[in-house]
């Protein structure tokens, strides 16, 4: 089993910067396909980016040429960074891990607004 704590998250300006990390332990770090969902208020979870075990990625259409998921097998973290930032990019931002079964951190926030 997996554990996952987020960090990173902040209040930013619209067209800032950030870039969020997720530290798993627990388990063989490289075996999992990781990645970052989030949640805005009254909406469901998204899925963000995934990165898989071979370092394959894929994001959703609304984050495309703006955020970079990336991994490092040897510190067992993974980044998500986040450029161009929009208003309605504010949400809770949740590191998962998936290795036959699915877990999850306990969320991020991140604030978009001028």
């Amino acid at each position: 089993q997996v554990q996952l704590v987020e960090s990173g998250g902040d209040l930013v300006q619209p067209g800032g910067s950030l870039r969020l990390s997720c530290v798993a332990s627990g388990d063989v770090f490289e075996r999992y396909t990781m990645g970052w969902f989030r949640q805005a208020p009254g909406k469901q979870r998204e899925m963000v980016a995934i990165i898989s075990r071979e370092s394959t990625t894929n994001y959703a259409d609304s984050v495309k040429g703006r955020f970079t998921i990336s991994r490092d097998n040897a510190m067992t973290t993974v980044y998500l960074q986040m450029n161009s930032l929009k208003p309605e990019d504010t949400a809770v931002y949740y590191c998962n891990a998936v290795w036959g079964y699915s877990y999850w951190g306990q969320g991020t926030q991140v604030t978009v607004s001028s």
